[in-house]
């Protein structure tokens, strides 16, 4: 760990250095540090998990492999990596022990550069907790590969909601594209006074679905309206729902697991609203009715029936994920906690307000000025990071805590 140079001129003075001594050497500010990251939960934990490998190692049979051999071999090696990274931290550790001797040595050569090593290793090693171990310990997402469907619905605000939700759809859309993702408008109801009163867009690209899942919810705006006069500002809503986006290619094994055909009630009608000579000429419209949950799909906007009915059925399959996943994530913490911590999607998760340039998300507690660069799809991406390091750290969370409670 050390750089060529340090390594020399340490080695050549070789010096001994008792325990004693060695504590009298570093600051209390060091010493506290060293202290607190040792203690760290995830150290600990990363630490029993070593010492589990080492264990199983230790009890499997050199000749024959029985069944729970097996077991256990498989075990140790998908703990294999965990216990590279461990090593690389200890030997980071011991470096760093060695180096702080030198950062009160009488030679300003010396000192200078075990300064510079301290902070090499010292950040080596923060990186270490604070990245290579969690995404050790964390299991990979399994809806990583998916994209995603965004329906957005004009709620409390009238004519003022309808408008905040062609805002949003419109933010949503910049944030997508300045992330290289497509974006495709599924179905829209436009209102001849301005804004929309529903949409649904389909984005797709490379972990679109775990960016924006976090966006279900209410969204709140403050602001006053352009049509009053009396300046007073108004409170709207528009509700939002983040939906899996299964392909049509694996459809067939995700609708066996999601639903069976004999489950949907499909009906056909005709179009209604703008589109021309098409309108009330065919029966293109479909609604689809899942019987056990009683999810209504409805879809107009494609020309054709089969191509409404394909859309109907990939928003359908969308929402019945959606309700699986979240199902799952419930009953395992409901598992482990006997607690719910899913976000409620009746309740409002971010606030807009206009006057004061503001866009606070209420899950974080987290504001941030520059409301238009919010609206403009570059300042989301903020609450997109900071909503993913928090599902982050709460499956981390759930890792240690679902192991110290086996271990009581």
């Amino acid at each position: 760990m050390f750089r060529p140079a340090f390594r020399q001129l340490r080695l050549s003075r070789a010096f001994a250095t008792t325990r004693t001594a060695f504590a009298q050497a570093h600051t209390p500010r060091q010493a506290t540090h060293s202290l607190k990251v040792e203690d760290a939960p995830i150290i600990q934990y990363v630490k029993r998990r070593v010492e589990e490998r080492r264990r199983l190692q230790s009890e499997v049979s050199d000749d024959a492999l029985s069944d729970e051999d097996i077991q256990k071999v498989r075990k140790i090696r998908e703990l294999e990596p965990l216990q590279d990274a461990w090593t690389e931290w200890k030997h980071a550790k011991q470096s760093l022990e060695e180096t702080l001797p030198l950062l009160s040595d009488s030679d300003p050569t010396m000192r200078s550069m075990a300064e510079e090593e301290y902070a090499s290793l010292s950040e080596s090693m923060n990186r270490m907790v604070e990245e290579t171990f969690p995404s050790l310990l964390v299991p990979p997402s399994d809806t990583a590969h998916l994209s995603a469907i965004i329906e957005l619905r004009a709620g409390v605000g009238g004519s003022e909601s309808a408008l905040f939700t062609a805002d949003l759809v419109r933010m949503y859309t910049r944030a997508a594209q300045a992330q290289g993702w497509t974006v495709t408008m599924l179905a829209s109801n436009t209102l001849e006074t301005g804004g929309m009163r529903d949409a649904i867009m389909e984005i797709k690209g490379k972990g679109v679905y775990d960016a924006l899942r976090w966006e279900s919810g209410v969204h709140r705006v403050q602001r006053v309206p352009a049509t009053e006069a009396s300046g007073r500002v108004h409170t709207s809503t528009v509700s939002a729902m983040v939906l899996p986006l299964i392909e049509e290619k694996a459809s067939n094994s995700a609708d066996e697991e999601l639903f069976t055909m004999d489950e949907v009630k499909i009906e056909v009608m005709r179009s209604r609203g703008a589109g021309g000579q098409h309108v009330n000429k065919t029966e293109s419209a479909v609604r689809l009715t899942h019987i056990p949950t009683g999810i209504t799909v409805s879809m107009q906007d494609e020309r054709s029936q089969h191509q409404n009915r394909r859309r109907a059925f990939q928003v359908l399959r969308g929402r019945l994920m959606d309700r699986k996943l979240n199902q799952e994530m419930i009953d395992r913490r409901d598992l482990r906690r006997n607690l719910v911590r899913s976000a409620d999607r009746s309740e409002k998760i971010r606030t807009y307000n206009y006057a004061q340039d503001r866009v606070t998300d209420h899950r974080l507690g987290m504001s941030v000025k520059n409301l238009n660069s919010v609206m403009e799809g570059d300042g989301l991406q903020e609450f997109l990071k900071a909503l993913q390091q928090r599902y982050h750290d709460d499956l981390l969370e759930d890792v240690l805590s679902e192991r110290s409670d086996s271990e009581r």
